[in-house]
């Protein structure tokens, strides 16, 4: 691993944990065994740090996605959905450092005075939700999901994943005991009543 790569991934982990205004270059120095001068030769400054781990987080996190939905198949749009859902909750277990910098507050504070971090975010959100609104609308092409708006209703079920998530993250409650009840809702929300009867 470069030593960029190094600050990155310790960066991930300090940003995650203490926050944007917590993390001190001092720890970042002592956790990677660089000097400072050797952060701020890769990276401007902190908040040019920050942006790069966002950066970094939106890539995986979209390319994780995209890697699952191209390498399986659904018989219909709501088992699309359901698996959707399905990995959304995996992906957030195995990447737990990076929803967790996703759920912190000083990134959406630094978004409203940073454009960058504003469109970082944004771009992460929107990738997700397009994938709930995918999967709607291939569900009512092919009869399994009703007349729904796609894209409100895909927002609507992000919310509500991400919300689970969420306690996870700020360990409230395992998110995964709500799983089969989440589909359930989902499932009743989405399906095709014509089809149904």
């Amino acid at each position: 691993m470069s030593k960029k790569q190094a600050i990155l991934e310790a960066a991930t982990i300090l940003f995650s944990h203490k926050g944007f205004k917590h993390t001190s270059m001092n720890e970042l120095c002592r956790m990677t065994g660089v000097a400072e001068g050797t952060i701020f030769y890769h990276f401007q400054n902190k908040q040019e740090l920050f942006l790069a781990v966002l950066e970094g987080i939106k890539s995986e996190i979209i390319h994780e996605f995209e890697s699952y939905l191209e390498a399986t198949r659904f018989q219909t749009g709501i088992e699309m959905m359901e698996a959707a859902i399905s990995f959304y909750m995996h992906l957030a277990g195995t990447m737990e450092e990076r929803f967790l910098l996703l759920h912190r507050h000083d990134a959406y504070e630094l978004a409203r005075a940073n454009a960058k971090c504003r469109q970082h975010l944004e771009e992460v959100y929107e990738c997700l939700a397009h994938i709930f609104e995918r999967a709607i609308l291939v569900g009512q092409e092919d009869g399994s999901i009703g007349d729904v708006p796609p894209r409100k209703t895909a927002l609507i079920i992000f919310a509500m994943v991400d919300g689970l998530v969420r306690f996870n993250t700020y360990d409230l409650y395992h998110a995964n005991a709500l799983y089969n009840e989440l589909v359930v809702l989902c499932r009743r929300m989405l399906e095709n009543k014509k089809s149904v009867e």
